[in-house]
């Protein structure tokens, strides 16, 4: 194996560490994700990860399934087992973003997959061209410091680990680890259509040269900006150990400490509350996000990306919003909203043979329970927690007070949440 052909395994199996046991790996069969999965089929020789390999074809070219079938090919040929997974609700003719919708698509299909195969971690093949295009698309939305900070190099989507080893390595060094081996690799025609921000931001880096810029010195911001990230989350999580409580599935902070927070760790301390509560992949928008901490500063509530804000007393509670989850039903034992868990022993204090279902408590479930107001948790938090029905009766509404028979999973507690905020 010749030097250079090492030093990409090397850089690819110190991307992955701590190695998994388990690694799907998502693969096109363009250049960056082919050399990829040759790369980590040589780093499973040396006692790496068992590898699955997925192939997402999202119907929008002629030629997809002919560049899936190659990569089933290639992932034989290496001994690994492959899926192709199609995108059945494509609509090439459709309006808005479609490559925002490919994308969205890719990742709840990859996801889905790794769930069903129990991988708990997917590769992907992200290289730092690619942070570098993403730092320049981002500069446009002129983002803080977490937009600034690139691509992590793991992050959770769907319940499953999402990684990118490659991350530190350029395109050019991918393709050349290949050429070396005499591997072909497919090229997508959309990767010189103009009309798609990515290849805007490709051909500005180009261009940009000529002042310096460069795929390694964007990566380095992107890396700058990530331990800067890293520093805040810190002292938000310190934050939230001071000032934060988890009751009734919500996170409640103290209201004199959260106003007298600096306004940046007061920003990301109500964000990764939004999203621990909602179990949301992505933080809300800044700009809601502004006005949610506007509305709670002056003593009033607000709604966010599925979640409620709102101020009661001398604390800001931040629930899941009950029009979020008035429709959400499952089956007793299933996750509820992602967070909750609720199951009942056959016949627990519902008579024989119930059909049960669980559900948001809701204000008619709330009516059901007369003492509810004795726990000091507001209406609306509780009217988004989970009950277990029979029928429009209400069997079991955990939150408000234990049942017999019925066991509760629920989202976590204070230290859970602080963690939360530790992690990307």
């Amino acid at each position: 194996m010749s030097a250079a052909r090492r030093d990409i395994v090397g850089a690819i199996a110190a991307g992955l560490r701590p190695w998994p046991e388990r690694l799907g790996v998502a693969v096109s069969g363009g250049g960056d994700s082919l050399a990829l999965m040759h790369a980590l089929a040589r780093l499973r020789a040396q006692g790496g990860p068992a590898l699955w390999i997925a192939t997402v074809d999202h119907r929008l070219r002629p030629e997809a399934a002919a560049e899936a079938a190659r990569v089933a090919a290639a992932a034989a040929d290496l001994g690994l087992p492959h899926d192709t997974l199609q995108w059945d609700d494509a609509a090439p003719g459709g309006s808005g973003n479609l490559q925002a919708a490919a994308r969205a698509a890719r990742y709840r299909l990859l996801t889905g997959w790794a769930g069903a195969r129990d991988l708990a971690h997917v590769a992907l093949g992200h290289t730092a061209d690619d942070q570098a295009e993403t730092l320049l698309m981002r500069l446009a939305r002129a983002p803080g410091v977490d937009g600034l900070s690139g691509m992590a190099p793991r992050r959770r989507a769907g319940g499953i680990c999402l990684l990118r080893p490659a991350l530190t390595l350029a395109r050019a060094d991918l393709r050349a680890f290949l050429a070396d081996q005499g591997i072909v690799w497919s090229e997508d025609p959309s990767n010189s259509d103009m009309t798609y921000d990515r290849i805007k931001a490709r051909a500005l880096l180009a261009a940009g040269r000529r002042l310096g810029l460069s795929v390694r010195g964007l990566a380095d911001v992107a890396a700058n900006m990530a331990r800067a990230r890293d520093a805040l989350d810190h002292y938000t999580a310190m934050a939230a150990r001071d000032l934060a409580d988890v009751r009734a599935g919500a996170v409640v902070l103290a209201r004199d400490g959260f106003g007298a927070l600096p306004p940046e760790t007061a920003r990301r301390l109500l964000s990764g509350a939004v999203v621990w509560v909602t179990a949301a992949d992505y933080p809300p928008r800044r700009a809601p996000l502004a006005a949610a901490l506007a509305a709670a500063g002056a003593g009033g509530s607000a709604t966010l990306a599925g979640a409620r804000v709102l101020v009661r007393g001398g604390y800001i509670w931040i629930a899941r919003e009950f029009n979020a989850v008035r429709a959400v039903a499952t089956a007793p034992g299933a996750a509820w909203d992602r967070r909750w868990r609720i199951a009942a022993a056959p016949g627990a204090a519902t008579g024989p043979r119930p059909v049960l279902r669980v559900a948001a408590l809701g204000p008619g479930g709330l009516a059901q329970c007369p003492d509810w107001r004795a726990l000091g948790v507001p209406r609306a938090v509780l009217m988004a927690t989970p009950a277990l029905w029979q029928g429009q009766r209400l069997c079991a509404a955990p939150a408000v007070q234990p049942a017999p028979g019925v066991a509760v999973t629920a989202p976590g507690d204070t230290e859970d949440f602080v963690a939360a905020l530790l992690s990307h």
